[in-house]
């Protein structure tokens, strides 16, 4: 084998047969294909680059070798195959394609549930026998399997382990009636699901997106009409008022991105606490600038201050997302020193 193909992976090889094989075969190949994976195998081609004659006879020499393979496993099993293969490629090359076709078609079983969440497979699975579960969990990533592990009863979770563990082997045909099995099973449970759309959290995303005044006029009419509700969408989003709730070292981390008037325009409507709290965590001299600035400002407009409070926030919220700061919203998370 040359150092180029050593060194390419499967897709960049099955890349190179499709481009081998002519434009007219390869619009067939991909007539058979999921779009996932034509666009995959497009985007290989499009990378390939230049390969030599040598380099391109000897990834076909490999493929023709895996479908002679694949046929062989299909036609008569894996014993059946090895005596084939053995006469045909010798006994060395013979177990490599047959290691290579057992981990190609074990990466092809349950291949509807990769791009699947662990809670849905859970819901697939949870009544099926603690077997059956360990045959399909050996099929999939080993964090969901994880995953869908912890969700199991812990009398399953052993019995489900202990499977996996002890398992050896499980025939292609068993494999492949299982698959169909959970795979209407699967498609069953998703059509009856509806998506997820609205709720509080989405509402407390959206008020920590509208500005300041529409903020405040929302909430008073949503006090009025269902105060419980109000609330509840408060504990889910942070406002101006919730800077009292936050550690004295995220608070000076903010500080020192507001501009210095918008924390004076900000201050002319604040209550005492949050005052006491923006003025503990400065220095002695921003905050002394500040208070000679709040003397001195006068006939401010509400809409103006309002603005300055949200610009505040803003500055919170884009530290938040970067991870150097916190904010406590509803009392969901728990803080340590």
């Amino acid at each position: 084998m040359s150092e180029v193909t050593k060194n390419m992976s499967s897709e960049q090889k099955a890349a190179a047969v499709v481009v081998a094989l002519g434009v007219d075969k390869a619009s067939r190949i991909y007539q058979n294909m999921a779009s996932e994976d034509v666009e995959q195998l497009t985007y290989e081609i499009a990378r390939l680059g230049h390969l030599s004659m040598e380099d391109t006879e000897e990834i076909l020499e490999e493929f023709y070798q895996m479908c002679m393979t694949r046929k062989a496993v299909t036609v008569g099993g894996m014993e059946y195959a090895r005596t084939v293969l053995e006469k045909a490629f010798g006994d060395q090359t013979a177990s490599q394609l047959l290691d290579k076709i057992t981990r190609s078609l074990k990466n092809q079983a349950f291949g509807f549930l990769r791009k699947t969440d662990a809670k849905s497979i859970f819901s697939v699975l949870q009544y099926e026998r603690p077997q059956t579960i360990a045959i399909v969990l050996s099929y999939i990533e080993p964090d969901k399997a994880a995953d869908v592990i912890t969700q199991l009863p812990e009398e399953v979770q052993i019995t489900v382990v202990q499977n996996i563990a002890e398992m050896d082997s499980v025939s292609s045909s068993a494999i492949k009636v299982l698959e169909q099995e959970l795979e209407k099973k699967f498609n069953s449970v998703l059509s009856s699901d509806n998506a997820k759309v609205g709720g509080i959290d989405y509402v407390a995303n959206v008020m920590n997106n509208v500005d300041r005044s529409s903020e405040k006029s929302i909430f008073e009419g949503l006090e009025v009409e269902n105060g419980e509700l109000a609330q509840e969408i408060r504990k889910r989003m942070f406002v101006f008022e919730d800077i009292i709730t936050m550690d004295d070292r995220s608070v000076q981390r903010f500080l020192r991105d507001c501009e210095q008037s918008d924390l004076v325009l900000a201050l002319k409507t604040a209550g005492e606490e949050v005052a006491q709290k923006l003025f503990s965590n400065m220095s002695s001299r921003m905050a002394e600038s500040i208070r000679d600035d709040l003397e001195v400002s006068t006939n401010v407009r509400i809409r103006d201050v309002e603005e300055a409070q949200q610009r505040i926030v803003d500055v919170i919220r884009v530290l938040e997302a970067q991870g150097q700061i916190i904010i406590v919203k509803g009392g969901k998370d728990d803080i340590i020193a």
